[in-house]
């Protein structure tokens, strides 16, 4: 069976490109983002691409490509459209695939669905990308919860950031979820260095056979 994951956040902004990159290059995956908000500047499928060296046909097209950096339901409201958020269907490609979600699992897809909805639908296993600094131990379990009720299945947590290994520690301890690493700031941040940090830091195993 191809080995698929869904990356999400505990946040915006918490690494789950970067993270994303990683395992694309390290399974030799497709990738796929299927909502896109904001087009100013380098969207995450052009950071994958960068980052990971993935040739153009394992970079998928977006779903939905919002001009707006905001959330999905806002950004498309923007230009008087809604997302269908049921006709969003894991894409059919050889190998692995690695899908990048837009925001947390609470981010509002319409005013009708949101992410997680998503998600339940799929019954993909997550991984799920964490920051290191305040608040991420209440954000995380937060999610962990909120995935755990809706009976998705998580594969671990990855963080992004200086090590806090308190902080990690107890999300591991209470939330009961698998550490799978850390990746820490790089600069610069290049196809080079984030293989070389993602091969270090990284628990390969967790994603089958062949990783």
């Amino acid at each position: 069976m191809n080995r698929r994951f869904v990356i999400v956040g505990t946040d915006t902004g918490v690494g789950k490109t970067i993270v994303s990159a990683g395992i694309v290059h390290a399974l030799n995956a497709t990738y796929w983002k299927p909502v896109q908000a904001g087009l100013d500047g380098e969207t995450d499928s052009q950071t994958v691409a960068r980052l990971s060296g993935a040739p153009a046909e394992r970079i998928l097209p977006e779903a939905w490509r919002l001009r707006r950096a905001a959330s999905p339901h806002l950004a498309a409201r923007d230009e008087g459209v809604e997302i269908d958020a049921a006709a969003l269907h894991p894409p059919q490609c050889p190998g692995p695939l690695v899908i990048e979600t837009a925001g947390g699992v609470m981010t509002p897809l319409s005013d009708r669905a949101l992410t997680i909805d998503v998600l339940e639908r799929w019954r993909l296993p997550v991984i799920l990308v964490a920051r290191t600094s305040l608040g991420t131990i209440n954000h995380s379990l937060l999610t962990l919860e909120a995935l755990r009720r809706c009976g998705v299945s998580i594969t671990g947590i990855i963080f992004s950031g200086d090590a806090e290994s308190d902080a990690q520690r107890s999300i591991e301890t209470i939330g009961g979820v698998r550490i799978l690493g850390r990746l820490p700031k790089l600069d610069p941040l290049n196809q080079k260095t984030l293989g070389a940090a993602f091969n270090a830091a990284i628990a390969r195993d967790a994603f089958g056979s062949g990783a």
